[in-house]
């Protein structure tokens, strides 16, 4: 592997909704790699207005363009595990998750080094289910 100054380095992270914990990461990955490429599953600008995320440039995945994905991301979840794995970072020679869902499901090649930072888990999968189920109506019927 090239010297970590050298190295080609792409991150991924699950959304850019508002400044909180794995933006704070993520914004730490960004100093340590000013030239890195950021990849998002849904990225919302307008929110990190005023942040040091602030113009980072990323690319985001078919999530984003699926209706109401910037404000109600996670009525999505079933398909992150799938639009993760739809980006192609092949070309680079190290790998930086930033994860509390799916972000570390990323595909690397067995020669990539693959750094995952993971959070604790994603509090709507765990001990705010029930809240998260009644707020978004899949609390009941077919959806439940």
């Amino acid at each position: 592997m090239k010297p970590l100054s050298e190295a080609r380095v792409g991150s991924v992270f699950e959304w850019f909704q508002r400044f909180g914990g794995t933006e704070r990461v993520i914004a730490e990955i960004r100093k340590a790699f000013p030239s890195a490429d950021f990849f998002a599953l849904v990225h919302d600008p307008e929110s990190l207005t005023g942040t040091p995320l602030a113009r980072v440039p990323d690319r985001t995945s078919f999530v984003q363009s699926l209706p109401r994905s910037k404000g109600e991301y996670r009525l999505y979840l079933p398909l992150m595990p799938l639009a993760v794995e739809q980006f192609d970072l092949q070309h680079y020679d190290l790998v930086i998750s930033s994860s509390h869902a799916v972000a570390k499901g990323v595909l690397s090649r067995a020669d990539q080094l693959h750094v995952s930072y993971t959070h604790t888990p994603i509090r709507h999968a765990w001990d705010l289910y029930v809240h998260y189920l009644a707020e978004s109506g899949m609390d009941r019927g077919i959806k439940s």
